[in-house]
């Protein structure tokens, strides 16, 4: 098993690397409240309440450890996906008929059942196992991480997918309906599946964290972060784009490439004035 200090490492090489704008996130799931560090911030000390893309805000951002659980979370579908509290799943697919996000409880109905057959058909029935999660920025990590989540932009999470698609063992097979993309595909099912996932955010992630519109993110179960640096910037040898990408330069170009290139190359190379 490695070591805090590998995955910290691992983090830092990968934010300088990739040149990333916010940190790489560990996310730890945790069986009982004993597990918070000290130091990590949760919201309901303050007597409030965050969504768990918030939460993977202010670690990549401000660099804070937060611990979440369902008192620190508004955002009650996010709690239930995440087994935090019981749940019936017959609630949880009328309270997302209520919200309107789909046709109707029939759209709901095939959505859960494209989720229960990555995570298993017993997987709402069978008893809670987990009351929360931490997360921290990886470079900073107090905790092994189980999943762990990056942000970039298009080709930066490109690079991401090049490293874990070199050998074709790691590669992300995902889909997508824009709602619960960072909560979800960016920390659990990366951790339930062991499977990386390409997140693009939705409108939870873009309302309530912040997050840009040309970000994109990719979760991976955290082991695979080796992975990834071993094989960063291989793929195509010397051929690779690299960060900041390498674009091919056109050859062979002339003055006449353009009419009005050509125009005043004529004027300032007539061979009539002798040039």
């Amino acid at each position: 098993m490695n070591t805090i200090e590998e995955y910290k490492a691992c983090g830092e090489k990968l934010y300088h690397q990739l040149h990333l704008a916010t940190y790489p996130v560990a996310i730890k799931y945790i069986k009982t409240e004993d597990e918070i560090p000290k130091d990590a911030a949760m919201a309901s000390v303050f007597g409030q309440k965050l969504a768990l893309c918030q939460a993977f805000r202010q670690a990549r951002s401000w660099g804070m450890t937060v611990a979440m659980t369902a008192k620190d979370n508004f955002c009650t579908p996010a709690t239930a996906l995440h087994k935090w509290r019981p749940v019936q799943l017959d609630d949880l697919i009328e309270s997302q008929v209520k919200q309107g996000w789909h046709k109707n409880i029939d759209a709901e109905k095939r959505r859960f059942d494209a989720l229960t057959g990555l995570l298993g058909d017993d997987y709402f029935s069978s008893p809670v196992q987990y009351c929360g999660f931490l997360c921290s920025p990886l470079m900073k990590t107090s905790f092994i991480p189980d999943s762990i989540l990056v942000y970039g932009n298009g080709l930066q999470i490109t690079h991401i997918i090049q490293a874990l698609s070199y050998e074709h063992k790691h590669v992300p097979m995902s889909k997508f309906e824009g709602f619960e993309e960072s909560c979800v595909k960016g920390g659990l099912l990366p951790f339930l599946t062991q499977k990386p996932e390409v997140v693009i955010p939705g409108a939870g992630d873009r309302s309530f964290g912040a997050v840009s519109e040309d970000e994109i993110a990719v979760g991976m179960p955290a082991h695979l972060i080796f992975y990834v640096l071993e094989n960063l910037f291989k793929t195509g040898g010397m051929m690779n784009i690299g960060y900041p990408m390498k674009q091919i330069l056109p050859m062979n170009l002339t003055e006449k490439l353009t009419p009005g290139f050509k125009y005043l190359w004529d004027k300032m190379f007539d061979k009539k004035h002798g040039e």
